[in-house]
């Protein structure tokens, strides 16, 4: 079975550190707000589908700022692989482990990272040859000390994570010291009412902090 991600994007991913997660309104403050972003050093992001623009968004994207990394996110049913990748998605990802969802990104050559909270989920995943993974609510579920016990069986088999929910740069730190982390899922870079007020220089702002604790935290773990 061919890897259910992308070698090359999840490098991408991985090199980064920090992946934009975000909720949008109105599908022409996709390409502003990636530029954003670009502006303070994150090239990866996740648009979820948690309201109708995000596929919009995502083609507007796209077509004017190419050199972004834009997934989708909240894929729920089947139907929606299909609707990302003829939008052209990088990636796709999901809440949880629906095995029909599975299936359809498997089938459709979509990079996806499922969502897994316990080891079952983890399992499931695997059964599809996903090991890019992501930890969903990171916090609300016990953080990184329970990442790690958890994640400990499954550990020689090349398993990362990607921890979503409750992070902020006071925490951050912590997870991308570890080195089962791939990247962290990062929904503060951008709020939704910062996208509604097109704030973008707030946005430019909270990815260059994001990225410098990235930076940072990754030389110290180098020099051991």
């Amino acid at each position: 079975m061919k890897p259910a991600f992308d070698p090359t994007m999840q490098a991408r991913l991985e090199a980064a550190g920090v992946v934009a997660v975000l909720v949008i309104d109105r599908a022409e403050d996709g390409p502003p707000l990636a530029r954003a972003l670009l502006a303070g050093g994150v090239d990866g992001m996740e648009l979820t589908l948690r309201t109708p623009a995000a596929l919009v968004a995502l083609r507007a994207i796209r077509a004017a700022v190419p050199e972004m990394l834009a997934g989708i996110g909240t894929i729920l049913v089947p139907e929606q692989v299909a609707q990302v990748v003829e939008a052209g998605g990088a990636f796709g990802v999901s809440p949880g482990t629906n095995p029909r969802v599975l299936e359809a990104a498997v089938k459709a050559g979509l990079s996806f990272a499922p969502g897994i909270a316990v080891p079952s989920d983890v399992e499931r995943a695997l059964e599809f040859g996903c090991k890019l993974l992501k930890f969903f609510p990171a916090e609300a579920s016990g953080g990184l000390a329970f990442l790690k016990a958890m994640s400990a069986p499954y550990a020689h088999l090349g398993v990362k994570y990607m921890p979503l929910g409750g992070l902020t740069e006071k925490n951050m730190a912590s997870y991308l010291a570890d080195p089962s982390i791939a990247a962290l899922g990062g929904s503060w870079l951008a709020p939704r009412d910062l996208i509604q007020k097109q704030d973008w220089a707030s946005i430019t702002a909270r990815a260059a902090a994001a990225r410098a604790i990235v930076t940072a935290t990754r030389a110290a773990a180098a020099k051991g």
